[in-house]
């Protein structure tokens, strides 16, 4: 699921302008034919702040492996069923995730 998501372009470019705090972001989709939207961006909560240290680590290094411990941090502070390392599916992650990220805006 984070490798999918380090490879998105607009969540790259969003979580690059959400690292700044006041930016205004304005979001076209062709596919509606709506009017553009503009979103001022408050501060980044650190559920965003470690998502996007995560795909910029993704995208940047070259070590070959990177992992997300503080990423999984701040899940797991957002949807406690994640602690223990259990197994869980990859879609509860997705969605724990971008929901936490949603709930910060």
């Amino acid at each position: 699921v984070l490798q999918n998501l380090s490879q998105t372009p607009v969540l790259r470019e969003l979580l690059k302008e959400a690292k700044m705090p006041g930016t205004t972001v304005k979001i076209e989709s062709p596919e509606l034919c709506t009017e553009p939207q503009l979103i001022k961006l408050d501060q980044p909560g650190p559920l965003t702040l470690a998502m996007h240290q995560f795909v910029t680590e993704m995208q940047e290094t070259k070590k070959g492996v990177v992992t997300p411990k503080e990423l999984f941090a701040q899940v797991c502070k957002k949807a406690i069923r994640f602690k223990g390392y259990q197994q869980q599916d990859s879609h509860e992650l997705l969605r724990y995730l971008l929901d936490g990220m949603r709930a910060e805006e």
